[in-house]
């Protein structure tokens, strides 16, 4: 007779639900795991064998089948040991077949039968309530599973604690949703000197997630402002939180027993690879663009990333989802992030000081700059020069707002927002507006809307860079708390989008 359970295999975000069948028959003595598994499921049986082994249950002189259904998908990871056991005790009339047939469970098993924590728990508790099904995992991802609250978690130490609870001696007290907390801000935008125009294109880019590009010479300061942009985003919300944590939990990331409310923030450095950016590798993991799903992925030293690292940057940037394809797989991952980056405007950083630029200035400036193709450039909506800031500034007290004062400054901007939004799911912030609904919230007064047709025409303005212009221009009547875009929202959106020198073509 074959006795059944369920666990999952990861596709990307998703948890697809696989059957776990184990059949127990006269035969040579074997166990043996069917149904495309990988080298860390085969070597299962073996962890089994041992931790059951600790528990005084000896196998059976039989032969010993399990099965992952279904048989053509393929089975990646340790969290397998846990059902394949609970499957085989099931089999051996140890646990209640109807019990276990009703759970979802995910684990690997050390020799002593304890359950090591695993990666994919929070995916996993979906699946599961999809399924209305139980989830059974280790105990240190049940906070993390829990959150999910339309099914129950069962957090166990160990091997044992499970078979007690499913025979009804000593019933596993549900696991409780655990949070982390948000450390306190260190970095305040008051600590940068100077630097206005920054700031306040740093307010508008957190406002609406306008992708924004800080160019200055070394040590101006864009590193510096970057950082503290985690500080005057609004904390996440419960739904993205969860689209985040999932991300992350397939990652190995959320180690701490819960999900976190605040905005991740990715720094990577320009010597990464392709697959660490995007995503891929073995399994189809992902990759920093993903992991910065609903926060900020910050590229330092822009110029200095591959350039077909950087162009592979374009297609998240307007879908906001990547599409891992590899010839084993083909994973979707959510990646709606707000990039911002930082150059120097040469090789060498000084191309506008004269006393410190290299032989090779100005022309220097246009091929250093020029790594970065103009249809990525376009996809900026702000662009911002960062000066060098004078010794004696620095002496000056500090200047400007805090960052608790524009993050609630934010916050009101994002509030009007999602009520602009509440009829559209898909939609967040201004910019993922586009098409008749953009027209419809961004289309400026009749002196706004000449301003802008002067200026497409005499910079050449590309469609793209016309629609970005309008989303932007929305968030700053936002910020202004002004229901309409009118003229001076316009010209200070332009004024971004022109501060670098702005090619025809873009």
């Amino acid at each position: 007779m074959v006795a059944r359970t369920f666990t999952v295999a990861f596709e990307g975000v998703e948890a697809r639900m696989v059957e776990v069948q184990c059949a127990v028959a006269a035969g040579l003595p074997s166990f043996s795991v069917v149904g495309l598994p990988d080298k860390a499921v085969s070597e299962a049986k073996e962890r089994v064998r041992a931790a059951l082994a600790t528990m005084s249950i000896a196998l059976p002189s039989k032969r010993i089948t399990v099965n992952l259904s279904p048989a053509d998908l393929p089975k990646e990871g340790s969290h397998f040991d846990l059902p394949i056991a609970v499957a085989l005790l099931a089999a051996l009339e140890i646990l209640p077949r109807d019990e276990v047939e009703q759970v979802v469970s995910l684990g690997e098993l050390s020799l002593d039968g304890r359950l090591v924590p695993v990666v994919g728990a929070l995916p996993a508790a979906m699946a599961a309530a999809e399924a209305d099904r139980k989830l059974v995992c280790p105990r240190a991802c049940g906070a993390e599973a829990a959150w999910v609250g339309a099914t129950q978690v069962l957090g166990a130490g160990a091997l044992d604690q499970v078979v007690r609870h499913f025979t009804g001696q000593s019933a596993i007290t549900p696991a409780e949703a655990g949070e982390i907390a948000r450390p306190p801000q260190t970095r305040d935008l008051r600590d940068v000197k100077g630097q206005e125009r920054a700031k306040r294109a740093l307010e508008i880019a957190a406002a609406g997630r306008h992708h924004m590009i800080m160019v200055g010479t070394p040590g101006s300061g864009k590193s510096m402002l970057a950082a503290r942009m985690p500080g005057i985003l609004p904390p996440l919300s419960a739904a993205e939180a969860l689209e985040t944590s999932m991300i992350h939990s397939l990652a190995g990331l959320l180690g701490d027993g819960g999900i976190s409310r605040e905005r991740p923030f990715r720094e990577p450095h320009h010597t990464a690879s392709m697959a660490a950016i995007v995503g891929g590798g073995r399994g189809a993991k992902p990759g920093e663009i993903s992991l910065a799903h609903n926060g900020v992925l910050f590229l330092d030293e822009l110029p200095e990333f591959p350039r077909a690292v950087l162009e592979t940057l374009r297609q998240p940037i307007e879908t906001g989802d990547v599409v891992v394809a590899r010839a084993n797989a083909h994973i979707r991952y959510p990646s709606r992030f707000l990039l911002v980056a930082a150059a120097n405007p040469c090789k060498c950083g000084y191309l506008s000081d004269p006393s410190r630029a290299c032989a090779r200035a100005p022309g220097c400036g246009e091929d250093y700059l020029g790594r970065i193709s103009g249809p990525l450039m376009d996809r900026f909506d702000l662009r911002v020069d960062v000066p060098p800031v004078a010794f004696t500034d620095l002496d000056l007290p500090a200047s400007g707002d805090d960052s608790s004062t524009v993050a609630a400054r934010v916050a009101m901007a994002r509030a009007v927002q999602s009520r602009r939004f509440a009829d559209y799911p898909e939609l967040r912030v201004n910019a993922d507006a586009e098409g008749r609904l953009l027209e419809e919230i961004a289309t400026p007064d009749t002196e706004g809307r000449a301003l802008l047709t002067r200026v497409a025409e005499r910079f050449g303005l590309s469609a793209r860079a016309y629609h970005r212009i309008l989303r932007v221009s929305r968030t700053i009547a936002d910020l202004a708390g002004e229901a309409e875009v009118r003229s001076p929202h316009v010209a200070e959106a332009v004024s971004y989008r022109l501060s670098l020198g702005n090619p025809p073509a873009r």
